[in-house]
Order: C-alpha cells, then structure tokens, then sequence
C-alpha cells in the first residue's frame, strides 16, 4: 500500500494527478490499496475511489491536514460520512484564498478525469487548530491519525516542534522515501507504528516506497489493526 498520495486538487501536485493516471500508475507499480491525501480537502477522494474500483484498486479515503504550527497529519476513514465531517469543519477553519499564480491551481475532477470546478480556498495554509486538536478530530470523525514524514524538516511534526509530544494520540507515523534503516530505528523511540509511503504529487512517484500490510480485507479497520499487530494483521515491512 502506498496511502500518502497527491491529486491535482493539491496545489504543489502535478495536474497530471487525476483519478485514472493515478489507478493506471498504481497498476503498474503493483499496488492494491492507495490513499488520496490532499491538502486540508478530500473533495476528489471520492473520484478516485469509483476510478479505484473500476480497476479492482481499493482507494483509501484520507486528508492531510496542516495544524496551526504547519505540521501535517493524515487522516484516513472507512465512511465517505466521515469524510464529509471532517471536510467540514477543517473548511470552517481554513482562512485564506488561493493565488493560482502564486501557490497553483486546485481542480476538483470527476472519475474520468474531467475538471469539474476549481477550489478557491487556500489549501496550502494552516488550519486554525493545534496538532492535538486536528489528532482529536480525526478520532471523533471515526478515522486514524498518522503524522507526516517525520523525518523532513519541512512540515513534519519533529521538525516544526522539535520533537512528538508525549501523549499525542497519534496512530501512527509515517516516514519518508529518503528515511534510511538508522533513521528508523531512531524514531523507534517514539513508540509509534512507522509506515513508509511516497507523498506523491507527480504520477511517477507512486508507489517509489510503499508499505507492506497483512489485512483480511482493504480497510481503514482492518489497517488500525494491522498498526496494533493484533488479530494475525500486521506492518509486515517498509520498502
């Protein structure tokens, strides 16, 4: 699985970034489940999702969003319910306007990849609520929590706050391609699950690192218990 994966809704992502290019390359990289994490939206979630099913490529439904200190944590949820929750009260919190020119442009597409609007909001800002607070709010919307490349300096939880605070509930934590086996093994020290995804924003990137999952079905459930390692699901490697 490869769940940290960018469309053209995401303003730093390529245009190219739509439901079937997406489905096409997670073919060829030999993937069974993604997950569409764009910028503080998930309005093209739900695209990729009929795109994914026609190509028997489960699509996870998830956000990534960038708390009051620019930290980003990723939210993933079985129920397009949850989705529309979280939507919108990360929406009610999100000040600011894009400048396509400045930041690029956000297009909202349909499953065949027709551009169906363009998203006004600033996507690219920071949501008005503190890292434990967005942590909060992904729990009570039903989903899990997993914090962003940690390992990067830029907008990774360590990196804008120096370290993960003790008793953040996060599910997990998620490094990046370029996390070597020492790195790793220092953020063990957390106590935290690691999964390893690509944080795609160009078709290309799609499945450069993925993780491996023992699930009995393709679900944000049976993921969460692969995180705890119970029932016989696990994390079985990061490649």
């Amino acid at each position: 699985m490869d769940l940290h994966i960018h469309t053209c809704l995401s303003p730093c992502a390529d245009l190219a970034m739509a439901p079937t290019a997406i489905i096409k390359q997670a073919k060829i990289r030999g993937l069974d489940i993604i997950g569409i994490c764009d910028h503080n939206s998930t309005e093209n979630v739900l695209a990729v999702k009929k795109a994914g099913r026609k190509e028997n490529i489960a699509v996870f439904a998830g956000i990534e969003i960038s708390s009051r200190e620019e930290a980003h944590i990723m939210g993933f949820f079985d129920s397009d319910s949850s989705l529309e929750k979280i939507q919108e009260v990360i929406y009610a919190n999100l000040p600011g306007k894009n400048d396509e020119k400045k930041f690029g442009e956000q297009i909202i597409v349909d499953e065949y990849d027709g551009p169906v609007s363009s998203n006004e909001k600033l996507l690219s800002g920071a949501a008005g609520f503190s890292v434990d607070k967005v942590v909060d709010l992904i729990h009570d919307a039903g989903g899990l929590a997993i914090a962003s490349h940690i390992d990067r300096e830029s907008f990774g939880i360590i990196g804008q706050l120096g370290f993960i605070p003790e008793g953040l509930n996060l599910d997990a934590a998620e490094v990046s391609r370029n996390c070597g086996p020492d790195k790793i093994a220092e953020y063990k020290r957390y106590g935290l699950p690691l999964v390893k995804f690509s944080d795609a924003h160009f078709l290309t990137d799609i499945g450069a690192v993925f993780s491996v999952c023992l699930l009995k079905e393709p679900a944000v459930a049976e993921f969460a218990l692969a995180l705890k390692g119970v029932e016989g699901r696990a994390v079985k490697s990061l490649m």
